[in-house]
């Protein structure tokens, strides 16, 4: 007897093989459900074990999959799921949705796993056991089914016959995947209507025709009908084995097909999800929360970007720092919830004069900057003089009727700087003096303040 581990498991597999192997059972070890369907594993297995998870089949999955419509072949064929930890209520749930037979501990010993799984591996084979593929023989003469049932009995497919008009009943109970549609009956028409009936019950049937049709026109509407192949009177043993055994290859690739085409899915689905939490992520990295500008990480990337453009490709920009004057009196006479008020308005204020190739940055309590790409000194100046005119002119309203005024004060340069820190030492001092010479004003960084050499410590 043949026992088929699908697992992960080494250990597991190793205890197996010292409970059931000296007694001439089989141990067949694979890691994975997807490369057992691609192998076709399933042939002269008694029993099957299979690990609950995996990705992007799982047990319970495969499971599903060997107990389904097109799966008469594994109705009766004994499935554990085998299990690292306690199963979950969800876990038997599952188990009984699946018609597993129950659950198998990855860590059994040799003397448990041998009360489980001997009395299943010491049954002899049985005729009756339901392993048989079936296959549903209709339209065919009683000799002629009998005649096939002797010749397929011997490859594990178990031939039912059934008159034409049970057929449909017959194949909505016995869900063959092979159907042999003779003419003794209704000739080619009748043919192609029940065909069409039998694939309304399974639209996945393969059907192989059994019989003489000349007529070129009744030909194309079988084919058309979904005959998939076609065998001539009297049967040949060999022609018929081979057109079932095609059937069967055909079965087991579509089913493969199917398989795969709903783990790529599922990993497209996978990877969808995993692209939008990295977005998520990324914006919450990199965003501020309260005002929703980008904050200072994302300031430091941006910066370090514009100047390697301008090193490799001489791609101007201009750096601008801004910061609100008076901001402790705010925060001192309304209290901090007007002031983070006051910071979002002014952040939106920023946002909306800037260009969509424009970067604005919260970078402290009440410090702005502000990237303007492909601009020179001379536009950056005034873009921000247009935007301290108009935070100027434009008071805040509260809640309760009150107005604030705030104001902004702008330090502006540009590429040319040896270093980053030079840089920043630039547009921080030509900020320093729009605040000591009376704030709500934009000043240009100088030539003098240190363009050569870094800032001092």
């Amino acid at each position: 007897m043949n026992l088929l581990a699908i697992t992960q498991h080494g250990d597991l597999v190793r205890r197996l093989r010292l409970a059931f192997e000296e007694a001439g059972h089989e141990v067949r070890h694979i890691q994975d459900p997807l490369e057992a369907l691609a192998q076709d594993a399933w042939t002269e297995v008694d029993a099957l074990l299979v690990d609950t998870g995996g990705d992007p089949m799982d047990g319970f999955r495969l499971c599903r999959l060997l107990r389904g419509e097109a799966r008469v072949l594994f109705r009766n064929l004994p499935i554990f799921l085998v299990t690292s930890q306690e199963p979950s209520e969800a876990d038997r749930l599952s188990l009984r949705e699946s018609e597993a037979d129950g659950f198998l501990a990855a860590s059994s010993t040799v003397q448990e796993l041998r009360e489980l799984l001997g009395p299943l591996l010491s049954e002899g084979p049985s005729q009756d056991s339901g392993l048989r593929l079936p296959v549903l023989a209709t339209g065919l003469l009683d000799s002629q089914a009998q005649q096939a049932q002797a010749i397929l009995q011997a490859c594990g497919m178990e031939v039912h016959a059934a008159p034409r008009g049970e057929a449909v009943q017959v194949q909505q109970t016995l869900r063959a995947p092979v159907v042999l549609l003779g003419l003794s009956a209704g000739g080619a028409k009748g043919a192609v209507a029940l065909l069409a009936r039998l694939r309304e019950v399974d639209p996945g049937i393969y059907a192989i025709l059994v019989g003489q049709v000349k007529e070129e026109a009744a030909q194309g509407e079988l084919l058309q009908a979904g005959v998939a192949d076609w065998l001539s009177l009297p049967l040949s043993a060999p022609r018929l084995l081979h057109a079932c055994r095609k059937a069967i290859e055909w079965t087991h690739a579509r089913r493969i097909q199917s398989e795969y085409r709903t783990a790529l899915h599922d990993l497209r689905e996978r990877k969808s999800t995993l692209e939008r939490e990295a977005a998520a992520l990324r914006d919450e990295v990199l965003t501020d929360a309260l005002t929703g500008l980008l904050n200072r990480r994302a300031f430091d990337q941006n910066l370090e970007h514009a100047l390697r453009q301008w090193e490799r490709h001489r791609r101007g920009f201009v750096l601008v720092f801004a910061d609100v004057d008076h901001f402790k009196k705010i925060n001192d006479r309304y209290g901090h919830p007007v002031g983070d008020g006051v910071l979002r308005q002014l952040s939106a204020c920023i946002r909306s004069a800037l260009r969509k190739s424009d970067l604005a940055f919260r970078i402290g309590g009440e410090e702005f900057a502000i990237l303007l790409s492909e601009t020179s000194v001379r536009a950056g100046e005034a873009v921000a003089e247009k935007l301290r005119a108009r935070i100027d002119g434009e008071p805040i309203q509260l809640p309760g009727g009150q107005s604030i005024y705030p104001t902004m004060s702008f330090g502006v340069t540009g590429p040319g700087a040896p270093t980053a820190s030079t840089l920043l030492y630039q547009v921080d001092q030509a900020l320093y003096r729009a605040k000591s010479q009376g704030r709500n004003r934009v000043v240009v960084a100088r030539e003098g303040d240190h363009l050569a050499s870094d800032p001092p410590a």
